[in-house]
């Protein structure tokens, strides 16, 4: 019993939360991933897995809005335990939080107005909306330096920016880009070029956030994470959202 009560104790003190009562952080303008709605409700694929953990983890769960660039120093300052946005997992974000294992396979896409813009060649000189702290943001900087990257708080206003030409073309994940054709508007749009899959920004994948203090709980999402894939309610939640 004491050792019970001084595992407790030590838990406490260490400021880490057992699963018990988790809060989730997420960017929700970014569908089908995160989003909300019409209750104002954050919905979405992210948000069906996290809460699928969360049931496998018998833990209070719940999630809230936050910007993009902010995910990480809000983990890191221990405001909120985890960070589900649809964030890949990369080198320089490993220095600063720690990670699930990969609960999505990612790459990427340029998308312009259709005709607007040929291929990946013809973006030198333009300007591509990005969201602001995104690997999509650091590809371009780092791999086309001929290109400006555009900042946006959420791609919602980048794609109005494209609509009324103050940008070329919109850089984003390939199920985020193929929702937008989904819409109204998708018959004005096209790919520019092929989707872009270079590993050092979005060849590890999706991976849940964490304060890089919280070991634990990154061991308890992957456990869960193994049992979801392994009872098949992973699967079921992925053909909700992108077929089989």
């Amino acid at each position: 019993m004491k050792k019970m009560l001084l595992a407790a104790i030590i838990g406490l003190a260490s400021g880490h939360v057992m699963a018990q009562d988790l809060k989730f952080a997420a960017e929700a303008t970014y569908a089908p991933f995160e989003y909300m709605d019409a209750n104002n409700q954050i919905q979405g694929f992210d948000i069906d897995i996290a809460k699928a953990l969360c049931s496998e983890m018998k833990a209070t769960c719940t999630f809230h809005n936050q910007a993009f660039d902010s995910l990480i120093p809000a983990l890191k300052f221990k405001r909120y335990d985890a960070a589900i946005s649809a964030m890949d997992i990369t080198e320089a974000r490993q220095q600063q939080v720690s990670f699930s294992n990969t609960y999505y396979d990612n790459a990427a896409a340029f998308v312009s107005l259709k005709d607007h813009v040929a291929d990946q060649t013809a973006l030198k000189g333009k300007r591509v909306g990005v969201q602001n702290g995104s690997t999509h943001q650091s590809y371009i900087t780092d791999q086309m330096p001929d290109v400006t990257a555009v900042p946006y708080t959420s791609y919602q206003d980048a794609f109005i920016d494209m609509q009324n030409g103050r940008i070329d073309s919109v850089f984003g994940d390939t199920a985020v880009v193929a929702e937008w054709f989904k819409k109204d508007n998708g018959d004005k749009l096209s790919y520019v070029g092929k989707p872009v899959t270079n590993a050092k920004y979005f060849g590890n994948g999706f991976g849940i956030a964490v304060n890089k203090n919280n070991q634990a709980l990154v061991e308890q999402l992957n456990k869960a994470l193994a049992a979801i894939k392994a009872n098949g309610q992973y699967q079921v939640i992925f053909e909700q959202y992108f077929g089989k």
